[in-house]
């Protein structure tokens, strides 16, 4: 099999990125509310849009705090009388904060202060502390909450939009997550 010369292959995948940006869709407004799994824009105005390597390196670093987004599964209604339910293990970027369910377009004002009062603890109340937002790929949520934080004031907002798929396939290192505990002492 036969090798491009490097220019060759930089010339086209120059030319197929056009067709690629094309897949991405463009900010919305506000929060989206619908088809959370689909592909995400490029950008969040006022936040840093980090790649895997990006992301790598803050979490080497411990120079950023990592929350993650992605919902939680719901108990099924429908058990039948005596089953044990247990929760699907969520792997996640070690040291991140699970904040499950407030990556949604609309919240319940239980959920938005579960997420303020989560940054707010993450953060030790500083508005300039990095803080890295994900859950996986293609997934609104991360973009929603990301976009939510920097509605508080928050001031060091990344968004990581390849999330633990990305991480995974890096092959980086992954810990199965608990959320953190709401207000009730709930979790």
């Amino acid at each position: 099999m036969r090798c491009l010369p490097a220019g060759v292959l930089a010339a086209m995948i120059a030319a197929l990125a056009p067709a690629f940006a094309q897949d991405k869709p463009a900010e919305p407004d506000g929060y989206r509310t619908e088809d959370y799994r689909s592909p995400v824009p490029a950008t969040l105005s006022g936040a840093r849009v980090l790649t895997t390597e990006d992301a790598e390196k803050i979490w080497r670093d411990k120079s950023g705090v990592f929350i993650d987004v992605l919902p939680r599964a719901p108990k099924p209604a429908n058990l039948p009388e005596g089953t044990v339910w247990r929760d699907k293990p969520r792997p996640d970027i070690p040291g991140s904060i699970w904040l499950p369910d407030t990556g949604y377009g609309k919240l319940a004002a239980a959920t938005e202060t579960y997420l303020r009062d989560g940054v707010s603890r993450a953060s030790h109340g500083n508005i300039s502390t990095l803080l890295v937002i994900y859950c996986q790929e293609n997934c609104w949520m991360s973009w929603n909450a990301a976009k939510r934080v920097l509605s508080y004031g928050y001031r060091n907002v990344a968004w990581y939009p390849d999330g633990t798929d990305g991480w995974e396939r890096a092959l980086l290192p992954l810990a199965n997550a608990e959320p953190e505990p709401r207000g009730s002492g709930e979790k």
